[in-house]
């Protein structure tokens, strides 16, 4: 009985102090226990302890409404246990059936003498006290219990409205990450308790796959995410899960990762949730010590010769210190024993080290690091020499490198270039396990994924043998199907209806239209197919003007005396330019983009501009310049002034922020939509070129669909950084590539650039080892 209720607990108080919430479902366990023993139940004031419970989880900050519900469940709950319990020992008979029914009785009466005392209590918990009743006396009110009872209702609908609303915005859009500040310990701990060594193992010969069936999702304050919904994988298949932004696919990943879904325990589960703490540990040997098992039976490898050594040296000083002793001796015998005994383990040791190939684990790791950019001296450098998302290509070799059966990564492209994305949905293409990637970019699912997961309106609907491409055909012909039926089953249920309204008091008819309800009542309710909503963007149109638009002429650039990031780069956009600027991370391409937005100055060479440019710059990390205090329309009141509101909204609507959504805090926007409102920023000043860097970054399907068709449509020029191959494809007819300092023309297109990458990766040695 304890394990609902605990789980209802938990659930509630999911928002406050892990030790607050522990201690609640703790406790809640520890009655249900007491409540069992129906002798000492009578010592237990069930109102008393379930208010105790909820004055808790109140002070610590979970929503009083779900407390409310908890409250309840909890006294009725806890009641059944008890009622059981002396229902069972009252078939059993005896004196003690007796005594505890009388004490029972007599802590009720107690119990109800001290409620009124904890009546205000309660009220301050759960709504308003009777204090007539508290007081001794009762006065007939003359309120209108039925309006007021209407009127609070409205309120309350109100307020839960709101709250839903509140929720669903503030979730914060942001790539998962893989170790949350934990230090090198903490991991390991966290890795075997989720991955136990035993188990993993013992699984030959067990299934790999995964179905969870009927299960229910929460986050936050009890907001539902998945109702009633079952998630199958199927072992080696690599899967897509798609839906809008704050659906909750990383909270699914999230639960998955902790087991807080029942996966079977003998699956390994690795998730690439934060980027790794930097410290003095070497980027190679961090990969190395990220596959816990192998870093223990090393360990324990270790250990055992250490003994082994330790007795060879005492066999061999009792041998020469007593010439009478012999390998008959006992105690010679005894170190024997103790030898054969722990060279028996060491061969268990030796056999789970070459099971998992760990003679070939640093070339693998080396080869991993290199295909996301680690240089041969980069490996060797230690992890807090690294930016952060540096530090989050580390945590993904990692866990590619620990090979789980079941391999979650959220949004990987988000912290890759092209070049390591290429060879990223390459290794994955022959990985040999279960793969659950959370992305928005198609390309990429279009070479990895194997089947489709959209989530959506609270459940998973699954596309089995779909790429992204392939699943955006099928979602469109099933909801024209779903539509069709709906349609259809609406006019058989008018027809019906109409039967029925025009013969239900006609004599001669009345048995056709009591036929007629019947089946009206079996036909099944379908709900109308619910249309993904359009997300359209609107670039303004600029006046014309005439070249050169920008040029630079044998430009030079470095941060540090002496080292020149980028030289000699001559380039040019004009009006009708598409360019994309490629390369590896740190090689110099937003360094470039500032050099031409003027926020840096060239150390040689030149940039011309026409004077009357106007740039629209859309920065990596905008939300950095963002003051998220402000709402969207106050923030573009701020950046340019001088025009009224319903104009400033008109503009943000063009860009899919509409209604509440321009008027309310930009923090408690998804990251999406922060992007949109910097592209409607960036707009303002009606620009001639637009220099972009990741603009694809947080934006889903939808969002992606809108920025490409708005970006094909835009009458200027375009300077693009992205790792988004397909946006690249739709919008960009040049490839600019950023390597070894300078930047230079590609002939041809991205697909061309990709295949050229790979090419280059098996020259150097880099291939998908798993």
């Amino acid at each position: 009985m304890s394990a609902p209720l605990t789980r209802k607990v938990r659930q509630c108080a999911s928002t406050i102090d892990p030790v607050v919430c522990d201690y609640a479902a703790g406790y809640v366990t520890h009655l249900s226990m007491v409540l069992e023993d129906a002798v000492n139940s009578a010592n237990i004031d069930i109102p008393a302890e379930s208010e105790f419970i909820a004055s808790l989880l109140v002070d610590a900050g979970a929503d009083r409404t779900a407390v409310t519900t908890v409250y309840s469940d909890i006294i009725t709950e806890l009641g059944k246990v008890r009622s059981d319990s002396i229902a069972a020992l009252a078939q059993a008979g005896g004196e003690k059936a007796d005594s505890a029914r009388r004490r029972i009785d007599q802590s009720a009466l107690m119990s109800a003498a001290a409620s009124s005392q904890r009546g205000l209590l309660t009220s301050n918990l759960f709504g308003s006290t009777d204090l007539n009743a508290v007081a001794g006396r009762k006065i007939d009110s003359k309120v209108d219990k039925k309006k007021l009872e209407k009127a609070e209702k409205k309120i309350a609908s109100k307020k839960a409205k709101r709250d839903a609303q509140a929720s669903a915005l503030s979730v914060e859009y942001e790539a998962s990450k893989l170790i949350d500040e934990q230090s090198a310990e903490d991991y390991d701990d966290f890795f075997l308790t989720i991955n136990p060594l035993n188990a993993g193992f013992s699984a030959s010969g067990k299934s790999k796959d995964i179905k969870i069936e009927n299960f229910d999702l929460y986050v936050g304050a009890g907001r539902r995410i998945l109702s009633d919904t079952m998630l199958t994988l199927a072992h080696g298949r690599r899967y897509g899960l798609i839906g809008q932004n704050g659906i909750g696919k990383s909270t699914l990943l999230r639960a998955l990762s902790r087991r807080e879904l029942p996966v079977p325990q003998h699956i390994t589960i690795l998730h690439v949730e934060q980027e790794i703490t930097g410290d003095g540990t070497l980027a190679l040997q961090s990969v190395l010590d990220a596959d816990v098992w192998r870093k223990h039976l090393l360990k324990e490898q270790a250990q055992f010769q250490n003994k082994i050594q330790e007795i060879e040296t005492n066999r061999a000083s009792l041998l020469a210190d007593d010439p009478e002793l012999d390998d008959a001796s006992p105690v010679i015998r005894t170190l024997d024993d103790e030898r054969v005994e722990i060279e028996t383990s060491l061969e268990e040791i030796y056999t789970k080290l070459v099971e998992i190939e760990s003679d070939k684990a640093e070339s693998r790791a080396a080869s991993i690091l290199f295909g996301l950019g680690f240089s041969k001296d980069a490996q060797q450098q230690p992890t807090n020499s690294f930016s952060g998302g540096w530090r989050m290509r580390l945590a993904l070799a990692r866990a590619l490198f620990c090979k789980p059966d079941l391999l979650l990564l959220d949004e990987p492209s988000n912290m890759l270039d092209v070049p390591s994305i290429t060879y990223l949905s390459h290794y994955l293409q022959s990985y040999p396990s279960t793969v659950l990637v959370v992305s928005h970019d198609r390309s990429f699912l279009n070479e990895v994924a194997t089947d489709i997961i959209y989530q959506h309106n609270e459940r998973l609907d699954y596309y089995r043998g779909a790429n992204f491409d392939s699943f955006y055909a099928t979602k469109e012909e099933r909801y024209k199907n779903a539509v069709r039926e709906y349609e259809s089953q609406m006019a058989y249920r008018k027809h019906l209806q109409t039967f029925i309204d025009k013969f239900r008091y006609n004599a001669a008819k009345s048995s056709e239209a009591q036929s007629r309800i019947k089946k009206l009542e079996k036909l099944p309710l379908l709900e109308a197919p619910e249309e993904d909503k359009a997300i359209s963007f609107t670039f303004p149109v600029p006046e014309k003007l005439s070249p050169p638009i920008i040029q630079l002429q044998g430009v030079t650039f470095g941060y540090t005396p002496g080292k020149l990031l980028l030289s000699n780069v001559d380039l040019d956009v004009q009006m009708d330019s598409r360019i994309a600027l490629v390369g590896a991370n740190g090689c110099g391409k937003t360094t470039l983009l500032k050099l031409l937005t003027e926020q840096i100055q060239p150390l040689d060479g030149v940039i011309s501009r026409n004077p009357r440019l106007r740039i629209g710059y859309f920065a990596q990390h905008h939300v950095d310049g963002m003051d998220l205090n402000m709402s969207a329309v106050a923030w573009m009141a701020h950046l340019q002034p001088g025009k009224g509101e319903e104009e400033y909204r008109r503009h943000l609507g063009s860009f899919g922020i509409t209604g509440s959504l321009s008027l309310q805090k930009m923090q408690l926007l998804s990251g999406g939509q922060k992007s949109r409102v910097a592209f409607a920023c960036l707009c303002l000043s009606n620009p001639h070129v637009l220099i972009l860097d990741e603009p694809s970054n947080h934006l889903d399907t939808a969002g992606l669909d809108a920025l490409s068709a708005a970006l094909k449509n835009f009458k200027g020029g375009i300077l693009m950084v992205s790792h988004d191959v397909a946006v690249i494809d739709q919008v960009c007819n040049q490839i600019w590539v950023s390597e070894e300092g300078s930047v230079r023309k590609f002939p041809g297109n991205i697909q061309a650039y990709k295949k050229y990458i790979l090419e280059q990766a098996s020259a150097n040695g880099v291939v998908a080892q798993h």
